[in-house]
């Protein structure tokens, strides 16, 4: 795909792209090469830690930054702007396009498009390959998994469901056995949870057409998914909860919920939040439409450089410390010895070592990576997030938060619609028709 219009070159920053090839360490001079990195996320401390003593001619510096939402990225865009930010960041999938279309990250195309492209799956490739240049390397991925408490299944008889259908006779049955309780929560403050919902029907909600974007929040894929969701709330069959509020863990802890439509990483909050119920719950994975394997992400982040520090040795430097993060054993042990992590691998030959790293007791010896391996493999390809996310995010959690007043979630895709397109026109970048 050729970009050349000035909207998209802004848009997918083609130009001004650094060609680095290699490692960092074969720097001639006496002192090694020195990088700054930026990142919020847990066992980066151990990770910087291990690569240091690993690559005595690259020393990486290691700042711990809040989480991306909570002004990692603010402080991401800030210094970027100013011209003394971090050489290596990590930021989620969903913000990725947002950075790129700022001008704020390097192409990594000729330095990195390779490893990309032999070592992720498709349906990762596509969340950093943006204009068909590489602008990231995947760190984790979070497909979709059913978590459930299986001594209350077992105790009521109740079947895991396969299927949305099943899903909603199940909750019905829940109910019937106590009124108090529900089968679920459906997060209504979270773009992410109805995103990965309608990424796994098969929506596509944003994308590129020749030198401009697309904008689809409103295909029958996602207006199926939003229905059915609206629907169990509005039947009271489903809570609908800010994610991961007091409220939320109330039900968990309490077994006023019984399932979590979640990604493979849950598995290690799930563990936090509910301690004492060791043994009770199981995963599975998450029903479908047709009964045919099929998920969504949600979740998930990557590395990438700042704009201007991806030349000569530091540029070299930084692609060695992100493809040795990303893709050696070595890191992965050092990103989750604490134990605590379920984070999968983004890159399947690393899923091993992850997997080694996870007790697994709590969920009764249960091999939860292989689901989560299995869900990676059925997860669509062709998803790509818009360069308009946060924006977006805000406008979601406005309209979502309606949900308990007798709201809908076709509207907030409508309004989701409208406002993507109208931001994407206010920074000036190309839309098709």
């Amino acid at each position: 795909m050729k970009l050349r219009s000035l909207s998209l070159v802004t848009a997918l920053t083609l130009v001004g792209a650094a060609a680095c090839g290699g490692g960092g360490s074969d720097d001639k001079s006496s002192k090694p090469v020195e990088l700054t990195y930026w990142s919020w996320l847990n066992g980066a401390d151990k990770l910087v830690e291990t690569f240091n003593a690993a690559h005595p001619g690259i020393k990486v510096k290691y700042e711990k930054i809040p989480s991306g939402v909570n002004g990692g990225y603010d402080k991401i865009a800030n210094a970027a702007k100013a011209g003394n930010g971090p050489d290596v960041v990590n930021v989620e999938y969903t913000a990725l396009p947002e950075f790129a279309s700022q001008n704020q990250l390097e192409d990594l195309t000729d330095g990195l498009g390779d490893t990309v492209k032999n070592t992720f799956p498709e349906s990762v490739q596509s969340l950093v390959t943006l204009g068909g240049r590489t602008w990231a390397v995947p760190r984790d991925i979070g497909p979709q998994l059913l978590y459930y408490r299986k001594d209350f299944f077992e105790k009521n008889h109740l079947a895991v469901p396969k299927t949305w259908d099943e899903f909603k006779d199940t909750a019905k049955k829940v109910k019937q056995v106590d009124g108090s309780v529900r089968l679920t929560s459906f997060f209504n403050d979270d773009i992410g949870y109805l995103a990965g919902l309608s990424w796994q029907n098969g929506a596509t909600w944003f994308s590129t057409s020749g030198n401009a974007w697309k904008v689809n929040l409103t295909d029958p894929a996602s207006q199926k998914v939003a229905t059915y969701w609206q629907d169990l709330v509005h039947q009271d069959l489903a809570w609908a909860q800010v994610s991961y509020s007091d409220q939320w863990t109330k039900g968990i802890v309490s077994g006023k919920t019984v399932a979590l439509i979640g990604a493979s990483w849950n598995a290690g909050p799930l563990k936090l939040t509910a301690p004492d119920e060791k043994g009770k719950w199981a995963a599975a994975p998450i029903p479908t439409w047709d009964g045919k394997p099929a998920a969504g992400a949600v979740g998930g982040s990557v590395y990438s450089v700042l704009k201007g520090h991806g030349k000569g040795a530091k540029g070299k430097a930084a692609q060695e410390f992100m493809k040795w993060a990303t893709t050696t054993p070595e890191a992965w042990k050092a990103t989750l010895a604490s134990g605590t992590s379920a984070a999968l691998p983004a890159d399947p030959q690393m899923v091993a070592t992850a997997k080694a790293s996870f007790d697994t007791s709590y969920f009764g010896g249960q091999d939860i990576y292989a689901l989560g391996s299995d869900a990676l493999k059925s997860l669509r390809p062709g998803w790509q997030w818009g360069p308009v996310y946060r924006t977006l995010a805000l406008n979601f959690r406005d309209t979502m938060g309606k949900l308990t007043t007798g709201g809908n979630l076709t509207d907030s895709l409508t309004a989701g619609q409208t406002t993507a397109v109208t931001e994407i026109k206010n920074r000036g970048l190309s839309l098709a028709s």
